[in-house]
């Protein structure tokens, strides 16, 4: 998949999995931050989205240095998955 495509798949499904409902793809920007100042996702927004990434995706994240790395904004996590992804 285009890594374009990818990322506003990415959006979407970061809206449904946490019922971010008063958002669309377009309000994220692919370098905003998800968790701080940036979308303002919390720890167990954090959870949720190690598992939209296992069960979407087949990654697997058990180290949580590794889960900052990777959920740093939509571009951190597209990248992440071009490279890691089974399914």
């Amino acid at each position: 998949m285009e890594n374009t495509a990818l990322k506003e798949k990415l959006k979407q499904q970061i809206i449904e999995h946490l019922n971010l409902t008063d958002l669309k793809p377009e309000d994220i920007k692919d370098n905003e931050e998800l968790f701080g100042g940036g979308l303002g996702l919390d720890s167990i927004d954090s959870l949720e989205l190690i598992v939209l990434l296992n069960r979407e995706y087949g990654i697997t994240i058990k180290d949580p240095k590794e889960g900052r790395k990777v959920l740093v904004d939509i571009n951190t996590m597209a990248d992440y998955i071009g490279q890691n992804r089974t399914k």
